[in-house]
Formats: structure tokens, sequence, C-alpha cells
């Protein structure tokens, strides 16, 4: 595990460890930041997968030609006959 020197946080976040150790729910500061690491990283791999998938939809787009006029509303009623239709094969 690595060992790093120091950390600096806010007042209100160095308050926040000491009560999270204090009321016995974790053992020591390091401890709940190895949890917030955890968390964090979590969060940073789901958000570069998303910004990953939004290129790749993006580049479609783009590829996909020139732009077209859509009345939303045809859309729409198109979308939920595609979904009714699908509903009633079991789909």
């Amino acid at each position: 595990m690595a060992n790093v020197d120091s950390v600096s946080v806010a007042p209100q976040h160095g308050d926040l460890l000491r009560d999270a150790v204090g009321s016995g729910t974790y053992a020591s500061a390091s401890e709940v930041i190895r949890e917030a690491m955890r968390d964090w990283a979590a969060k940073w791999q789901q958000r570069s997968g998303d910004i990953e998938k939004l290129r790749e939809v993006w580049a479609e787009g783009e590829a996909s030609g020139a732009a077209t006029s859509v009345d939303f509303d045809d859309t729409l009623a198109e979308a939920r006959q595609e979904l009714k239709t699908a509903r009633g094969r079991g789909g």
C-alpha cells in the first residue's frame, strides 16, 4: 500500500473524519479515506465510460449524414406505436 506523507483537507472535512472515527464506525482516518477513494474511483470509471460512450454516439451521429428536420410529435407517436407492437409480441 502506498504511503502518502500528508493530505490536506478543508476544516469541515477534517471534522467529518474525526466524527467518523470517533463514532466507532471507522478505526482510523485512513480507513475513511480508503473508502472514499474506492467510491471516487468507481465514479471516475463510470464517468470515463460515459464520456467514451458519448464520443462514440457523437461520431456515429456525425457519420450518419446531414441533419434533417423531424416533427417531434410524429416521432413520439411512432416510438409509442413501436413499443406497443413490441410489447404485443412479448418483447
